[in-house]
């Protein structure tokens, strides 16, 4: 694991909440190199946490939303804010934007840009970039950048989607491993096969766990690695074992999950790092071979 590859001091300033200052420095030295490079970024990404100053930045070049070549990144910003500024004026110019959440307003600018905004449209069907939308507004302050981050991060967790039976699977194999007792319990109750997994994977557990901890489980995510999901939804479950034994269908399962506490969340998003960098930060689901 790579937090044993680091000294004393530094394991210890991250338990106590600081970020290590080796982390920050290498991260910065990274992004000093011209071009930037993409593959140690994500590298980067997965080992570490992106401490919260860089994080802006260090999603937008993951994303797409910014180039490499750090010379060009004031033209990009450009467009971007052109083209936000368009969208924003065709909504305005529809009447769409009157009365509705800036939540709202950014699916509705997202549904307008795919080609999919109708005028009776339920802005928050599309619920995962909802959630995902609400979650930035916490970590970022310009509507903006809450735009292009939410987008490319939905687009980018879209493009997963193919994977998601594999990773539901994944899951059911990893609590079964980890915790029979619960697994069984889950089984018997008939939760297990309806628990809304597909919903939570769409939205990366956003409106879920505390805001202040998930942009932990989203650097892994951006870094490549999808799969951690698996890991969050099996913590989840296990750290609401005292609850969840105690329920007798999927609705109470849910609801328990649906009020995790920030104190709480913190430990679930420690347990899950700590838990899938055990089994070697794994980034994709892969067909079991045949025999």
């Amino acid at each position: 694991m790579a937090i044993d590859e680091r000294n004393f001091r530094s394991t210890y300033y991250e338990k106590v909440g600081f970020k290590s200052v080796e982390e920050k420095r290498s991260l910065e030295i990274l992004l000093k190199e011209k071009p930037l490079d993409l593959s140690k970024l994500k590298q980067f990404c997965l080992r570490f946490g992106v401490p919260a100053a860089h994080r802006n930045l260090v999603w937008k070049l993951l994303l797409g939303i910014l180039p490499l070549q750090e010379k060009c990144h004031e033209y990009v910003t450009e467009q971007r804010k052109e083209e936000y500024s368009n969208l924003l004026h065709a909504l305005n110019v529809l009447r769409i934007t009157n009365d509705i959440p800036k939540s709202q307003v950014f699916v509705a600018m997202w549904l307008l840009q795919n080609g999919k905004l109708k005028f009776e449209t339920d802005y928050e069907s599309e619920k995962g970039l909802f959630s995902i939308i609400r979650s930035m507004m916490f970590h970022f302050d310009y509507d903006i950048d809450i735009y292009w981050l939410a987008k490319g991060f939905y687009d980018f967790v879209q493009k997963f989607q193919c994977e998601v039976p594999k990773l539901i699977e994944a899951t059911h194999s990893l609590l079964e491993k980890e915790d029979s007792k619960l697994y069984k319990h889950l089984s018997k109750i008939e939760a297990l096969e309806n628990l809304p997994l597909d919903s939570w994977f769409d939205c990366c557990f956003a409106g879920t766990l505390n805001d202040m901890v998930l942009g932990r489980i989203w650097d892994k995510i951006m870094g490549g690695s999808y799969k951690i999901l698996v890991y969050t939804t099996v913590v989840i479950l296990t750290s609401l074992k005292h609850k969840i034994m105690r329920c007798t269908n999927v609705d109470c399962v849910i609801e328990n999950v649906n009020n995790i506490s920030e104190e709480l969340a913190e430990v679930i998003v420690n347990k899950t790092v700590e838990l899938w960098q055990q089994q070697g930060s794994p980034l994709t689901v892969y067909d079991k071979p045949k025999p």
